[in-house]
């Protein structure tokens, strides 16, 4: 490709605006912890909001939809749409929960929540484990992306590619700490959104694709445009379909898609200024990850099987490519050949764009981990917060060099994706429950990390060996779902509860109420505190019902807009019509579950 002098100017003038981000806040993020990891607990939802959304729009997410496409048809989308479900719990359950619980990481929850050396324990082991081992597996996955970006659109080595675009990321995310991430995200989400919509404009008017209309009835095309499975292709129906949405939205861990809320989803919540904001965070994110990001994604992966109808015809087309690298998430960058000076330019500052907004928000949020929930917690406890600071900088640092390394190893999107899935499968079930049951301990926790993970390794390197048959990756997700169910709930029932003292004060900070917190709540008042004293009516029953509701209002408008692109304008005009009528009762029951948050967050406000 031929990038012209326009399509330069537009790439250095983000890679610098970018830059001037994070030194314009570089002093405030420097002045503490509190404000390099969670902005001075002062953000806005639409600023939070918008920012998770950048963050889940990587660079490889357009590849992955692109490959899921390309193998499966639209709707192979439901491999991952039916986490809509798991995000609307966060929004109307879990968002007031993580702001009441005035933690710094998510890490910190552990000690908050558990008792005695076990919780310590878990908690650092965990931060080493999510924010250095699986924080490094992701952001590789991201800069693989970047890798098969940088070959296609820029003609670069790997290295060149992993050199360039962290350089800049490392810089600001560690000069301005989490108030740069946001506020670099809001222009990267901006420029990402722009950058995919005219490719798909562009893309569209190949003549090798003819329009929408010459796209729709393309004989490559055609099968590929069900938003449902086929009933008659069990298998694909069953690994896309039936098992996410009846197992794997509230059973598995998948970053940005937590059950319960987690990772950098909860930092986002944590940095909200008071809990309806954390909650109006989490909300903005869900809409736009699922109804409105997708479809232009869509539209090139369709475009693509025209162009490049299999990996052979992208092979033909790069030569160039190393053959390890050649596969169907190479579909979306392959198409953004064809776009016109300027544009090009204009879509290749988005997709860094999107690479760097991913991995900014994964370099903090995992920095997070290791210099609070590890450094600080076991190594220095009596650091001061500029020495804290100066850690957080170096392990961004750290932390970027060793995903660049392993990107260099990786292959394609869908197998990563596949792979994250399987390491987070099973765990999700105790990540819900442990706000609501009290017996729930440090164990289960430890006891599922393990077994989750022992199972993905099985699965994948050891399954072979033992000679049994293969098992589809439905089946290996159910049977990890099953095995590590069993494996941290055996634990939880059989090791010693957590102490009754943290018990009550867990409950008396989060105020979660309930069934489960019950034994509790008994005790507590046979000891003389009443712990529900004050407390409004056990808030999870309407927050279910607005979590289905706002399922409704997204699956519709998701499926309306794919319906209005296909023609097909009877369905898409009922969808439609559903969707407003769900936004509306939305409206009408949000102040039931986020009114009288903001009532509790401005009484704190007025007590402190």
């Amino acid at each position: 490709m031929l990038l012209h002098p326009i399509d330069w100017t537009i790439i250095v003038a983000f890679f610098i605006v970018s830059g001037v981000i994070g030194l314009l806040v570089m002093r405030r993020a420097g002045s503490s912890t509190r404000e390099f990891f969670t902005a001075g607990r002062r953000m806005p939802w639409w600023l939070l909001g918008v920012s998770m959304v950048a963050t889940t729009f990587s660079t490889d997410t357009p590849n992955l939809v692109t490959d899921i496409v390309r193998t499966n048809g639209v709707a192979g989308n439901w491999a991952w749409w039916p986490f809509l479900l798991t995000g609307m719990l966060t929004v109307f359950v879990y968002a007031r929960l993580w702001s009441r619980s005035k933690v710094l990481t998510d890490m910190e929850f552990y000690e908050l929540r558990y008792s005695g050396k076990m919780a310590a324990v878990l908690r650092g082991f965990r931060a080493l484990y999510l924010g250095v081992f699986f924080n490094i597996v992701i952001m590789a996955t991201v800069s693989l992306a970047a890798i098969k970006m940088g070959e296609v659109m820029f003609n670069l080595r790997p290295i060149q590619t992993i050199l360039v675009a962290s350089i800049v990321t490392v810089i600001y995310c560690s000069l301005g700490g989490l108030q740069g991430v946001l506020i670099t995200d809001m222009l990267q989400f901006t420029m990402a959104m722009i950058g995919s919509v005219a490719a798909a404009y562009v893309v569209l008017q190949l003549p090798e694709v003819g329009g929408l209309s010459g796209l729709l009835a393309h004989e490559n095309v055609v099968d590929r445009l069900s938003l449902l499975p086929s009933f008659s292709d069990n298998e694909l129906l069953l690994s896309v379909f039936i098992i996410p949405l009846a197992v794997q939205w509230w059973s598995v861990w998948y970053p940005g898609s937590e059950p319960g809320g987690g990772g950098y989803i909860a930092q986002r919540m944590l940095a909200a200024k008071d809990e309806q904001n954390a909650m109006g965070a989490a909300l903005f994110f869900n809409v736009a990850h699922y109804a409105l990001r997708p479809w232009p994604w869509i539209i090139v992966a369709l475009c693509s099987l025209v162009v490049f109808p299999d990996t052979a015809a992208l092979a033909e087309r790069f030569p160039h490519i190393s053959a390890r690298l050649v596969h169907n998430d190479l579909g979306y960058p392959a198409m953004l050949t064809f776009l016109p000076a300027g544009l090009l330019g204009l879509v290749a500052a988005s997709l860094i764009a999107a690479y760097m907004s991913t991995i900014s928000t994964h370099l903090n949020w995992g920095a997070s981990y290791v210099v609070n929930d590890f450094y600080h917690r076991f190594v220095r406890r009596n650091a001061e917060e500029r020495e804290l600071v100066l850690a957080g900088r170096i392990t961004t640092a750290v932390l970027m060099a060793l995903a660049g390394a392993l990107a260099l190893g990786m292959r394609n999107a869908l197998d990563n994706f596949e792979i994250l899935l399987q390491i987070g499968a099973g765990t999700g079930l105790l990540f819900l429950l442990r706000w609501f049951w009290w017996r729930i301990n440090a164990v289960s926790e430890l006891a599922a990390m393990i077994v989750s993970f022992i199972v993905a390794l099985y699965f994948r390197f050891f399954h072979s060996l033992t000679g049994l048959p293969e098992m589809a990756f439905w089946l290996q997700i159910t049977v990890g779902v099953a095995i590590t169910t069993v494996g941290w709930l055996v634990p939880t029932l059989l090791t010693r509860p957590t102490s009754h003292e943290r018990l009550v004060s867990f409950y008396r900070l989060v105020r979660p109420g309930g069934p489960g917190w019950r034994v509790v709540v008994e005790r507590a008042r046979a000891e003389g505190e009443d712990l529900e004293s004050g407390d409004a009516a056990w808030q999870v029953p309407i927050g279910i019902l607005c979590m289905l509701i706002g399922c409704v209002a997204v699956y519709a408008a998701l499926f309306a807009t794919g319906y209005w692109i296909y023609g097909n304008y009877v369905a898409a005009t009922f969808l439609t019509v559903v969707s407003a009528l769900a936004i509306y009762a939305l409206m009408r029951l949000w102040h039931r579950v986020a009114g009288e948050s903001a009532g509790e967050s401005a009484d704190e406000s007025a007590d402190a």
